[in-house]
C-alpha cells in the first residue's frame, strides 16, 4: 500500500491488508514484563514519526490495561488522551459480518444466494453482474468488484459525504478486477453493497442494527456508526493526522459508511472480539462460516481471511481472529484469541510514515505475546 498523498485520495479505508503487508514475526524484546514491551513497540511507533499511540490489552480474565506513548494533539502537545475515541475505520466489517450472519440464521438471507435476487438490478453494467455475485462473495471479498477508495479523493468528499448508492456508482463504473470467486482482493465497495443489503432486509439503518445487534448487548457505550454529517469525534480523542501533520479530525464518515465509519475506543473492541471469537455474538453453525478462510493476500504466511474477518499467525504460536483499520487521520488493528487475550493498538496518523505499518502489527503482536 502506498503510504504518500498522491493526488489526495484514499488509498484505502482500513483494512488488515493495508497493515500486515510488511511485517514480519516479531522478535523477544529485552526487557522485563509486559507493560515495559508494549510500551517499547509504542515508542517505536513515535520514532517513527506517529504523533502518538496506544495499546489497549484485556486479559482472559477480563482485567484491562493500557500503554500510551507521543502526543494526542501536537500544537498543545497534550498526551495520548486515555481511553480516546477514534475512528475504527475497517474494523467496521466485522461489525457488519456480523449483522449478516445473524440476518443468516434467522432465515432473512442466504450467504450463497446471489446478491440480485435481493437487490434486483443494484450491481450491473460495466461486466459487473449481481446475478453472479453472492453475499459471502461480498463478506469474504472474492465478488472480484473494483475497489472504490482507489477513485475517491478525500479532500472533495471530506466534508460533503456520500450516499451508498454514489460510492458503489465509483466502483461500477469499473469493470471487475476477475471473476466472481475466482481469486480473493480487498475491496471497500463490497461492504457498501452489504450495508445496502442490511438495511433491505431489516428495513432499518446499518446504525440502528449494530446498535441494538452488538453494541447494546454487549455494553459498548462508545461505539456506534455515526449517520452523514457528523463530523465530530467525541471526547476524549487524540487529533488525527496525515503525513505533514494536517489534521484529519472532522471528516464525514458516510465517505466510508458500512466499509468504515464506525467510532469506538480500544476498550470496548476488546470487548466484541472477545465476545465475537468466545462464540457468543452468533449461533454454531454461522460462527463456523465466520470462521471459514480462504487464502488472502495479506503479506504473512499463514493469514487467512473470512467473513469480515481474519486468522493471523503470532510469532509466539497461535493465531488472532481480528481486523485493522486506516482511515485519513487513524489507524488500528484489533483482535482476539479465543478465550484468551485481546488487544488494539490505535495510532494517530494515517497513511502511516515508511516503517510504521510494520511497527504497529509489531506493537500487536508483542502485547499478545508478552508473558
Amino acid at each position: 500500500m502506498r503510504k504518500t498523498l498522491p493526488g489526495k485520495k484514499i488509498v484505502a479505508i482500513g483494512s488488515l491488508i493495508a497493515l500486515l503487508a510488511t511485517t514480519t514475526a516479531a522478535p523477544a524484546l529485552a526487557v522485563t514484563g509486559p507493560h515495559d514491551e508494549v510500551d517499547k513497540a509504542l515508542k517505536t511507533l513515535v520514532q517513527d514519526g506517529v504523533p502518538g499511540a496506544q495499546a489497549t490489552v484485556t486479559s482472559a480474565s477480563g482485567r484491562t490495561w493500557s500503554e500510551r506513548e507521543g502526543v494526542g494533539n501536537v500544537e498543545t502537545r497534550t498526551p495520548f488522551p486515555r481511553d480516546a475515541k477514534f475512528r475504527a475505520a475497517s474494523v467496521t466489517k466485522t461489525f457488519v459480518a456480523v449483522v449478516m450472519l445473524q440476518l443468516v440464521a434467522e432465515g432473512k438471507v442466504r450467504l450463497d444466494t446471489p446478491i440480485d435476487r435481493y437487490l434486483p438490478g443494484l450491481v450491473r453494467g460495466n461486466g459487473n453482474d449481481g446475478t453472479k455475485i453472492t453475499v459471502r462473495q461480498l463478506l469474504q471479498h472474492t465478488s472480484g468488484l473494483y475497489n472504490y477508495v482507489r477513485d475517491l479523493d478525500v479532500d472533495e468528499w471530506r466534508h460533503r459525504g456520500a450516499e451508498p448508492g454514489e460510492l458503489l456508482a465509483v466502483g461500477l463504473a469499473h469493470p471487475p478486477d476477475f471473476d466472481p470467486g475466482t481469486k480473493w482482493a480487498y475491496s471497500n465497495t463490497n461492504y457498501v453493497i452489504a450495508g445496502m443489503l442490511i438495511e433491505k432486509l431489516s428495513g432499518r439503518s446499518v446504525s440502528a442494527e449494530i446498535r441494538s445487534r452488538i453494541a447494546k448487548p454487549l455494553g459498548l457505550r462508545d461505539t456506534y456508526l455515526p449517520p452523514r454529517g457528523d463530523e465530530r469525534l467525541p471526547s476524549p480523542h487524540a487529533r488525527g493526522y496525515a503525513p505533514g501533520l494536517v489534521d484529519y479530525t472532522e471528516m464525514d464518515p458516510s465517505l466510508a459508511g458500512a466499509s468504515g465509519g464506525i467510532i469506538s475506543t480500544g476498550e470496548d473492541l476488546n470487548r466484541f472480539y472477545g465476545a465475537l471469537t468466545d462464540g457468543r455474538l452468533l449461533p454454531r453453525a454461522q460462527q463456523a462460516e465466520l470462521q471459514r478462510t480462504v487464502p488472502a493476500n495479506l503479506g504473512i504466511p499463514g493469514a487467512a481471511y473470512g467473513l469480515g474477518i481474519a486468522s493471523v499467525p503470532l510469532s509466539c504460536g497461535g493465531t488472532f481472529w481480528g481486523h485493522g483499520g486506516n482511515l485519513r487521520g487513524f489507524a488500528n488493528i484489533s483482535g482476539a484469541v479465543p478465550h484468551g487475550k485481546r488487544v488494539n493498538v490505535v495510532a494517530n496518523m494515517d497513511p502511516l510514515p515508511d516503517g510504521a505499518s510494520a511497527h504497529l502489527v509489531k506493537a500487536l503482536d508483542t502485547a499478545f505475546c508478552a508473558r
